[in-house]
């Protein structure tokens, strides 16, 4: 389903030389799996779920998804492909302040290969918990309600593969088992693969398959241009 070969990606430091920030040699996920990566703030998995899913570009390496090698997509065909196989739980949300919680789901649904189902939209955000809250906009929820909503943007196209961005971060501990067992029970059920990336102890624990992300990512030190 993902396999990721020899992804390098750097940044230009505030002296002027260059930071490899990723450097990940092999990993793949299967279809159907689950897998968590233990990571501190800073560590680069962030950029690494980034590189994944075509947000950035990689300055060098190979990331191929259900078959098709997402480096080699121009922006509009990596903007297809994520809208046709990807479901992203961003960390930062990236709600649509200006758009009810329903809108929010609708329109991500709108890129996906079935179109927006307004029906399964509110079947999704009731499973979040979040049935009473349709035509609430951002703003008016609490921190925690956002993230179910996003959760539910993400899983609504049913996806091939998910990518989650320390999604328990901003919930409570009630809330956030809620939600990480929503997350695995739909992947369960659509056969996705899941990757999880986080710090936080009580989601990892929930995973068979764990791994420190520190070992998988191998970056070199500091280069000066």
């Amino acid at each position: 389903m993902l396999e990721v070969t020899d992804l390098k990606k750097s940044f230009v430091s505030p002296e002027g030389g260059r930071v490899e920030v990723v450097s990940v040699a092999a990993f793949a996920l299967a279809v159907g799996e689950q897998r968590a990566l233990r990571g501190e703030s800073g560590s680069g998995k962030t950029t690494f779920l980034h590189l994944i899913a075509g947000i950035l570009a990689a300055d060098s390496g190979g990331v191929r998804i259900d078959g098709v090698e997402m480096t080699a997509l121009g922006e509009s065909q990596r903007d297809r492909l994520r809208a046709d196989k990807l479901g992203y739980i961003f960390q930062t949300f990236n709600l649509l302040q200006g758009h009810t919680v329903l809108e929010n789901v609708l329109l991500g649904m709108g890129f996906g290969p079935r179109g927006a189902d307004a029906a399964h939209a509110r079947e999704i955000l009731a499973r979040v918990g979040l049935g009473h809250r349709l035509q609430h906009f951002p703003r008016q929820l609490s921190t925690g309600q956002q993230q179910r909503v996003a959760v539910a943007r993400a899983l609504a196209n049913r996806p091939r593969l998910v990518l989650a961005d320390e999604p328990t971060g901003n919930l409570d501990p009630r809330h956030g088992h809620e939600s990480l067992m929503l997350i695995r029970e739909v992947c369960r059920e659509h056969r996705a693969a899941l990757l999880l990336v986080s710090h936080d102890e009580r989601a990892l624990q929930h995973f068979d398959q764990v791994q420190d992300f520190a070992v998988l990512n191998r970056p070199a030190a500091e280069v000066r241009s």
